[in-house]
């Protein structure tokens, strides 16, 4: 009965220092395209954003089509490549559109990133649709 009261109480500790391959993506990522420095964030909420040359397009709330917007995320590592799926909401109407990507991590602070065109989700990593994506420390 002690044994199985301390393995009780260990579980919530244990949790704490499991890691989460969702976890891998959360941080600043920096990618270079056609001469551009672009980023994009993952944040622990689930909400993520693109800035490029300033302008932030994302997050927990944003301007799109001259609308409040939010973009959110949700990841299957049970695949591989990994989906991520980037999911645009208009708060007015809950209007929802999808950028269906995939990315593959080439070490922890290096990633490769596709985006799917078309409400098609990519297949490979080819020239037309990547960028390699470096943790910003």
């Amino acid at each position: 009965m002690k044994r199985i009261l301390i393995l009780l109480l260990s579980i919530p500790f244990l949790s704490l220092t499991i890691e989460t391959d969702d976890a891998n993506f959360i941080g600043t990522w920096v990618g270079e395209d056609e001469n551009e420095i672009g980023r994009i964030n993952f944040d622990s909420e689930g909400y993520a954003y693109f800035e490029v040359k300033g302008q932030i397009f994302g997050g927990k709330e944003f301007l799109y089509e001259r609308k409040k917007g939010r973009m959110t995320y949700e990841i299957n590592s049970e695949t591989d490549p990994i989906e991520v799926d980037l999911i645009l909401t208009k708060l007015e109407s809950g209007e929802q559109k999808s950028l269906l990507c995939i990315a593959h991590f080439i070490d922890k602070d290096t990633m490769k990133f596709a985006i799917g065109y078309n409400d098609t989700r990519p297949t490979e990593f080819d020239s037309e649709n990547s960028i390699t994506f470096k943790r910003e420390k």
